[in-house]
């Protein structure tokens, strides 16, 4: 079940309980759906208990209760937890993790993407060679979110000329990245040359992208191609906790991925795509030390090496979606 399936099912339960006059509050378009703030709170979390109560005139934890008995038992979701004045914890059921990566196998380059519709778009870009840079990525989030242009400044006279001196010392993917990067408000701060090392943000995603090819071609000298599974191993030397803290952190992030683009595209900031993929490229490498996606000395590839290629396949999918969209590019090989 991914994060759209789960908001889905949620907001029918929303629908049946207003339906049989449990509830009578006005039905929501939609029910965002965010990882839990503490660990071992679950998969995803929603504050719909929270965002109802007012319109209902009672406490977020009886709403909160209701829908949870409503969705108690539910295809996909394993348990159904109340946290703290009233929100919803939900632990999915076993091969969520699979369907995910099947589901973003399925939709490559367009995984992210949604059909257009009204999606009201805040902020203001600026007209300066920051300005430029913003507002070609925002063309490309706002048309993968389906929602309207934000409005911008035409550029200042000169902007142009800044940007292009910009990208002729720093090359075009360090001039977008470190213009990009930084929240509107904050200020830009530009690197004196590239650094292709690991402590550059833009070079770690990047690199996290060509290690996701990288891996597809040693697979297919080895003879064995991905297939979506289960990642963990249940070997002597094998620590499923921590194999399945990785996993669960970087499945989050794919599965978080469509929600970032509408987000990014709504506030007018493509500055959350940047975190995002940062935080993606962080999580694939730490889950590569715990689950090595290929087989390691003389061991052949099992079920759980093709299963462990698909994910790292599917993070390669939202890597390269999201250089993509930023206008940076998502090189083969580093």
């Amino acid at each position: 079940m991914t994060p759209a399936e789960l908001s889905r099912t949620v907001l029918r339960s929303v629908r049946g309980a207003v339906a049989e006059k449990e509830l009578s509050v006005p039905v929501p378009e939609r029910i965002v759906m965010r990882p839990p703030k503490r660990a071992g709170c679950g998969d995803y979390a929603s504050n719909v208990a929270l965002q109802l109560a007012k319109e209902a005139g009672r406490p977020a934890l009886e709403i909160a209760e209701i829908l949870r008995q409503r969705l108690v038992g539910s295809a996909g979701i394993a348990r159904v937890e109340i946290a703290g004045p009233g929100f919803l914890n939900f632990t999915l059921g076993g091969g969520a993790q699979t369907a995910l990566v099947r589901h973003v196998l399925a939709d490559g380059a367009r995984y992210g993407e949604r059909e257009p519709e009204e999606l009201p778009v805040d902020g203001r870009v600026p007209g300066d060679a920051r300005g430029i840079v913003v507002a070609e990525a925002l063309a490309r989030l706002t048309r993968a979110a389906g929602a309207g242009r934000p409005e911008q400044s035409p550029p200042a006279p000169g902007a142009a000329a800044d940007l292009a001196g910009i990208v002729a010392r720093l090359g075009d993917d360090e001039a977008r990245w470190a213009l990009l990067r930084p929240a509107a408000r904050d200020a830009v701060r530009l690197p004196a040359r590239p650094v292709q090392r690991a402590e550059n943000p833009r070079f770690r995603v990047q690199y996290a992208y060509a290690r996701t090819r990288a891996l597809m071609r040693n697979a297919r000298d080895l003879g064995f191609v991905s297939e979506p599974g289960e990642v963990a191993s249940a070997g002597p030397r094998s620590d499923t906790a921590m194999q399945a803290s990785a996993t669960q952190a970087l499945a989050t992030l794919l599965a978080t991925y469509p929600a970032t683009v509408e987000a990014a595209a709504r506030h007018a900031a493509p500055d959350r795509m940047v975190r995002h993929l940062e935080a993606t490229a962080d999580a694939f490498f730490r889950w590569c030390e715990e689950c090595p996606p290929l087989p390691v000395g003389e061991c052949k590839p099992l079920a759980v090496h093709r299963a462990r290629l698909a994910l790292a396949e599917a993070t390669g999918t939202v890597l390269a979606n999201g250089l993509r969209l930023l206008g940076v590019s998502a090189p083969e090989y580093l």
